[in-house]
């Protein structure tokens, strides 16, 4: 339909299906595109893809890698960034202990024979554990990985993820910041933050949730990013 645009930006191994509860819930009231990150060599290119999406002002939402990649879209064309949401992410650069998991499961992705996403092991700590034992949330999430493959892994696992700081604190707009509860990847504590840091931002801890909370609470995400919109 017509109306104010929403870009939803997938994260790392995701494709549109982590945004299609969203996109059900959000497209008849605004323009929802999401937004295709699996392609890029680089963050620039990740920035030029989305911003090619619309023109002028936009809404941007990214999940997890997509959080870093809507970040250097403000970093770039702050004037073009109308409302920012940033969900289940970082603002920093990867910790020395974070840069060597991520480079521990590229070498296991790479020297692989058959990549299979990510497994059950590795899903207990993307989901809440109620939500890992759910087979139908945990065959979404599993198979969304296993289309995507060990090509895209490597490629988004490469990306130089920056300190998005400076950015953010310049950021005056409506903006969301929200994540899970019990979210290990990237947990609360570093969300609050990225909120102290936005004059205009609502903080929103999904209870009960993990990293993946447009999929574990649709509805709270969906509910979340409509007040964001909906805001001057």
């Amino acid at each position: 339909m017509a109306g104010p645009v929403l870009i939803l930006i997938p994260g790392l191994l995701n494709d549109a299906d982590l945004w299609r509860d969203q996109v059900a819930a959000l497209s008849d009231r605004f323009d929802v595109r999401v937004a295709d990150i699996t392609r890029g060599e680089t963050m620039d290119a990740l920035v030029e893809t989305v911003f090619g999406l619309a023109d002028g002002p936009v809404s941007v939402a990214g999940f997890s890698l997509g959080g870093y990649v809507a970040q250097a879209m403000l970093m770039r064309s702050p004037e073009r960034i109308a409302r920012l949401a940033l969900l289940d992410t970082a603002f920093r650069p990867d910790t020395p202990e974070r840069a060597a998991e991520r480079a521990h499961l590229t070498r296991l992705a790479t020297a692989s024979g058959k990549f299979l996403g990510i497994g059950d092991r590795l899903l207990k700590t993307y989901l809440a554990a109620d939500h890992a034992a759910d087979p139908v949330m945990a065959d979404r999430v599993k198979a969304m990985t296993q289309r995507l493959g060990a090509e895209v892994f490597i490629r988004q696992s490469g990306l130089i993820r920056q300190d998005g700081e400076a950015a953010l604190r310049a950021f005056a707009g409506p903006a969301l910041v929200l994540c899970g509860e019990v979210d290990q990847i990237t947990p609360p504590e570093g969300h609050r933050e990225m909120a102290a840091l936005m004059p205009q931002a609502e903080l929103v801890i999904a209870p009960g949730c993990g990293h993946l909370t447009p999929i574990e609470a649709p509805a709270l995400v969906s509910g979340a990013l409509a007040r964001w919109m909906e805001r001057t």
